[in-house]
């Protein structure tokens, strides 16, 4: 069994002002996401200017953060959050949800895309292979708060999590979404989109294999305790939710295909 790592929550306080580490992670996701970007701006749009990049990357961002808050809410814990409305803007305590960022991240790439000229595919592609960063540096933040532990394991790497009622080494599922969805899905999309592809596929290869990696990684994790499983025994809100993604992901990859090679034709 590995020790888990005793971490302050709070990375900097100075008086009444704490700065937590589960908000820092945004801000490294971010401004990750923000540099990779420049570095391929010339490729998706010579055009673009870094001040056009800088827009797209905070109303992406604001979709993000107001999209995962909501969306935690709405999926999860609704109940709780109409008893204490107050609770909503508690985000340093954790209670994002990646579903609601999505539908964020979604809705304000398609009103950027409408006001510069670029179809919502288009802009989905480019945005695509940079989410992974934030969504890795989010997997650390949870760690970190010692949240969203995985089930009871004997296994040698079992970590005993300071937030655990029963005190029982559990999968560290936080770093296993880390892997995956940060570390793996990064790769996958980084160098599938190096080479040019048709609209669609690389928002495709980013639903597919997102949707693949969570759903895996639910069957260790313990489900959220207002839910618990959902249907059968052992589905959880979260598979359920990447269902749609993984069957979406394989029809935009189909479809991207497929119009290429009618395109090609004609």
């Amino acid at each position: 069994m590995l020790a888990y790592p005793q971490i302050d929550p709070v990375a900097l306080a100075i008086g009444p002002l704490k700065i937590h580490w589960y908000g820092l992670m945004y801000l490294i996701g971010i401004g990750g996401a923000w540099w990779l970007a420049s570095r391929r701006l010339n490729a998706f749009d010579a055009t673009w200017t870094k001040e056009k990049l800088s827009d797209l990357v905070f109303w992406v961002a604001l979709g993000v953060i107001a999209g995962g808050r909501l969306g935690y809410v709405l999926f999860y814990d609704l109940s709780a959050y109409i008893a204490n409305p107050l609770l909503i803007f508690e985000v340093w305590k954790g209670g994002m949800s990646f579903h609601g960022g999505l539908i964020g991240v979604m809705l304000a790439t398609l009103w950027f895309g409408k006001r510069n000229n670029k179809s919502f595919f288009q802009l989905m592609d480019f945005i695509a292979p940079l989410v992974p960063i934030g969504l890795g540096a989010g997997r650390i933040g949870n760690f970190i708060n010692a949240e969203l532990w995985g089930k009871a394991t004997d296994l040698p790497w079992a970590m005993i999590f300071p937030t655990d009622p029963a005190q029982l080494p559990r999968h560290p599922s936080q770093l296993y979404q880390f892997a995956l969805e940060g570390v793996a899905l990064f790769a996958i999309l980084w160098f599938y989109s190096r080479k040019p592809r048709p609209t669609m596929a690389v928002s495709g290869m980013f639903a597919l294999f997102y949707g693949i990696f969570r759903f895996t990684v639910e069957f260790v994790r313990v489900p959220d305790a207002q839910l618990g499983y959902l249907a059968f025994g052992w589905l959880t809100m979260g598979q359920i939710l990447c269902l749609p993604m993984i069957i979406g992901g394989i029809f935009l990859i189909v479809w991207a295909h497929r119009r290429q090679s009618a395109q090609g034709v004609a």
